[in-house]
C-alpha cells in the first residue's frame, strides 16, 4: 500500500506502507510505471530524478516503511493486458498446470517456450496471462525460468509472501532440482562446478552470461541418473540461482546441454535433433522448501522429453 499520494508540478511524492517494505526500488517503479521501459527506469535512478528521503539510490536499494518516494512525471505507454481466444486459452492451460496452491503461494509446471514475463518484443509473458484469470489478479513472481526452460514455478499471492519467498531464495533455502541431458558420460561419483559468473560479456555481437573469477558466486551439483550412448541424463541441483548457470557450468566442464543453442555444441544438438529433440533438454523437476510447512513439489518430465529418453535407449 501506497500512503499520501501527493503531486506537485506533476511530481510524485509517495510514502511506502509495510506492505511494500523490502521490495527493491526497481521493481517497485516497473510495476507503478507500468508500461515504461526498465532501460527508462535505470536511467531515472542514474540521473537522481527519482529520490528516497530526498536522497539519491541504487536500483537495488529496498524500501523501507515510512521512505518517501519522489517520482518525476514521465510518459507511460498505455500496455494492454493480455486478449484474445488464444492468450485466453493459454490462461486456463497454465491454471491445469497448477502443481500446488494454497493462500500464500502457487507453483505451476511452466511449460516451455513460454517467457515468465513480457519483455524483449514480447507483449506478455506467463505473469501477464496469469493475472488475467479470476483469482490470480495479484501474483507475483517469486523466481524465473528461462524461456525454454520447463517446470517448477514458484509465484506469490501476496507482497508479504513474496518478501519470504525472497528470504528463502537470499539464504538458499530453497532447494532446486532439474534434470538436464548432456552430452557425453557422466562419472557415478558427483560432478561439483563452483566458478563464478558474470553477465553481459559480448561474444559474436552477442550478449552471454561467461566464468569469471570477479563474477558472482555460482555452485551447481551434478549426479549421473543414466548414460546413453553419447549422452547422459542428470539430476542437476543449484545453490544458486545465477542466469543461465546450469548451462554455462555444465558447457565449462564439456557437458554441454542438449538443444542449447547459444551455449552447446552444434553437433551434439544436431544428433539429439535426431532421436526428436525439438526444444532446450532442461526441466526443474522439484522444489523443496519451508514456509510454515515443509513443501515438496515435483513437475513430471514433458511428453517429448521423455520420448527422446526412450529413443536413446534404444540406441543403446
Amino acid at each position: 500500500m501506497i500512503l499520501n499520494d501527493e503531486r506537485d508540478g506533476g511530481v510524485e511524492y509517495l510514502q511506502v506502507g509495510a506492505d511494500r517494505a523490502g521490495q527493491r526500488i526497481d521493481n517497485f517503479l516497473v510495476s507503478r510505471l507500468k508500461g515504461l521501459p526498465k532501460s527508462l527506469v535505470y536511467r531515472l535512478l542514474r540521473t537522481g530524478q527519482v529520490r528516497v528521503n530526498r536522497g539519491r539510490i541504487k536500483p537495488d536499494y529496498r524500501l523501507q516503511e515510512g521512505d518517501t518516494l519522489r517520482i518525476p512525471p514521465v510518459k507511460v505507454r498505455e500496455k494492454s493486458e493480455p486478449s484474445g481466444a488464444k492468450a485466453q486459452e493459454t490462461g486456463r492451460r497454465l491454471i491445469d498446470s497448477i502443481l500446488f496452491e494454497d493462500r500464500d503461494i502457487v507453483v505451476l509446471n511452466k511449460p516451455a517456450g513460454l517467457a515468465v514475463h513480457a519483455g524483449s518484443g514480447l507483449g506478455y509473458g506467463l505473469i501477464e496471462l496469469l493475472r488475467i484469470q479470476p483469482g490470480y489478479e495479484n501474483v507475483e513472481l517469486a523466481h524465473r525460468l528461462d524461456r525454454e526452460t520447463s517446470g517448477c514455478l514458484i509465484l506469490a499471492r501476496s507482497r508479504p509472501a513474496l518478501r519470504r519467498l525472497q528470504q528463502l531464495l537470499r539464504q538458499h533455502a530453497i532447494e532446486k532440482t532439474y534434470l538436464a541431458l548432456l552430452r557425453g558420460r557422466l562419472p557415478a561419483k558427483p560432478l561439483i562446478v563452483d566458478s563464478a559468473l558474470s553477465r553481459n560479456r559480448l561474444r559474436g555481437g552477442e550478449r552471454m552470461v561467461a566464468l569469471d573469477e570477479e563474477g558472482k558466486d555460482a555452485r551447481t551439483i551434478l549426479r549421473a541418473e543414466e548414460n546413453y550412448k553419447g549422452a547422459a541424463l542428470a539430476s542437476v541441483q543449484i545453490e544458486t540461482g545465477r542466469t543461465h548457470q546450469i548451462r554455462v557450468h555444465c558447457a565449462s566442464i564439456d557437458h554441454p546441454l542438449a538443444g542449447d543453442d547459444k551455449y552447446g555444441d552444434r553437433e551434439f544438438n544436431r544428433r539429439m535433433k535426431e532421436t526428436g529433440l525439438k526444444r532446450l533438454f532442461l526441466h526443474a523437476s522439484e522444489l523443496r522448501f519451508t514456509l510454515d510447512t515443509t513443501h515438496v513439489v515435483a513437475a513430471p518430465l514433458p511428453p517429448e522429453l521423455k520420448a527422446v529418453l526412450e529413443a536413446l535407449k534404444k540406441q543403446q
